[in-house]
């Protein structure tokens, strides 16, 4: 570009920094039946928590932080509400401020648990050679979990999940004891806690088949962060302000499509 303008590297710079710092603003726009998908990527600076909706990827919302933080999720979740989002489901990985942000403000919107991510977490913790029955069956169980499409699927794969659990409870319950200290731990904790992973989230993991509008998975907003994140990849020498002020550039053209 310096070649074919006539002018410097540093002029172009500083021509880019200008253009950069008058990111614009992304603007919510006012709709009914939104089904939102909420998730957070981390940078070396920063976070950032972002707000899609599933219908056509549009971000109505994001958020620069240090982390993903009730008050502030619940501050944006009051404020697209106020300006005319119409919230009738959430999916979501699962973060403990997100859950407690919904169910203050939003108590009757229908939350959908991330599947891939409830997959992915309990297959990390149960390995992929377990070396116990219980931990085979339930790992078998895990990867059925993106295969199940209809009413019957999910009633056949709750019983077969409760049916495994009646199996192994005392397995779960075993306790490994220090006989020096007197303290006591359970014994096959991962295993233990995929099983308590999958049960908690079980009421909110299967929404998705009465109302097929909802995602059942955050991997729309998760492909979005991988593409923005290889696109920043190749402006490594950015501060922090002009990464924040590219990613509020990309996210407005990405909307503007």
């Amino acid at each position: 570009m310096s070649r074919d303008s006539g002018l410097s590297k540093d002029t172009l710079q500083k021509a880019f920094y200008v253009f950069l710092e008058r990111s614009p603003l992304i603007r919510i726009q006012k709709r009914p039946h939104v089904h939102l998908r909420i998730d957070a990527t981390y940078f070396k600076q920063f976070c950032l928590v972002c707000y899609q909706d599933n219908n056509d990827g549009y971000t109505q919302l994001i958020r620069f932080s240090d982390g993903e933080h009730y008050q502030e999720i619940k501050e944006d979740l009051d404020n697209l509400i106020k300006l005319g989002v119409a919230i009738e489901s959430i999916t979501t990985d699962g973060h403990k401020s997100i859950l407690k942000a919904i169910k203050k403000t939003v108590p009757n919107v229908i939350t959908q648990r991330c599947l891939v991510h409830i997959q992915r977490m309990c297959l990390l913790w149960l390995t992929r050679l377990p070396k116990h029955e219980a931990g085979k069956e339930l790992r078998a169980l895990t990867l059925m979990l993106l295969k199940i499409k209809t009413r019957n699927d999910q009633i056949f794969w709750t019983r077969e999940f409760e049916k495994w659990h009646t199996k192994h409870k005392d397995y779960l319950t075993q306790k490994t004891y220090n006989e020096r200290t007197g303290w006591y731990w359970f014994t096959h904790k991962l295993t233990r806690r995929s099983y308590y992973t999958i049960k908690r989230a079980l009421p909110n993991m299967f929404h998705y088949i009465n109302n097929p509008n909802i995602p059942r998975t955050t991997n729309g907003i998760e492909g979005f962060f991988s593409h923005l994140k290889n696109h920043l990849d190749l402006h490594r020498g950015l501060t922090t302000k002009h990464r924040i002020d590219f990613i509020k550039w990309y996210i407005y053209f990405s909307n503007e499509k």
